[in-house]
């Protein structure tokens, strides 16, 4: 764990996945923010200016790479990792044009997303 706390936006739509990613994140020492669906992120008026995205791919309305492609036009350069129960070719394909920085699959290990998270914020500012 780094001294600094960083901030992790989580976007799903199931609360029982929110709850976990919030408990382990904040065990490493993370400020965690959660969103109940892409809408909740989208009118969200005061996003850090440095965090990472952990999004659900499929969620209702938006999926998530749809998200991330709404971010980008309004000039949110957040890196994201995008989470998924059903990670193939073609959605880390569709991930990769989109900008996210790595696709995880579910169950997903604590270890690996919290290794994840820092290599997608880089060193602290």
């Amino acid at each position: 764990m780094t001294g600094v706390s960083e901030n992790v936006l989580v976007v799903d739509d199931d609360a029982a996945v929110r709850a976990a990613l919030k408990f382990a994140l904040e065990v490493e020492g993370f400020r965690v923010r959660l969103y109940d669906g892409p809408e909740a992120l989208l009118a969200d008026p005061d996003l850090p200016k440095r965090a990472c995205l952990v999004i659900d791919y499929r969620m209702p309305g938006i999926d998530g790479i749809e998200l991330i492609r709404r971010l980008r036009e309004r000039h949110v350069a957040l890196p994201a990792l995008l989470i998924s129960g059903r990670v193939n070719k073609q959605l880390r394909g569709l991930a990769q044009q989109s900008g996210v920085a790595e696709v995880l699959e579910k169950p997903l290990s604590d270890a690996t997303l919290v290794d994840s998270i820092r290599s997608a914020l880089g060193p602290p500012a």
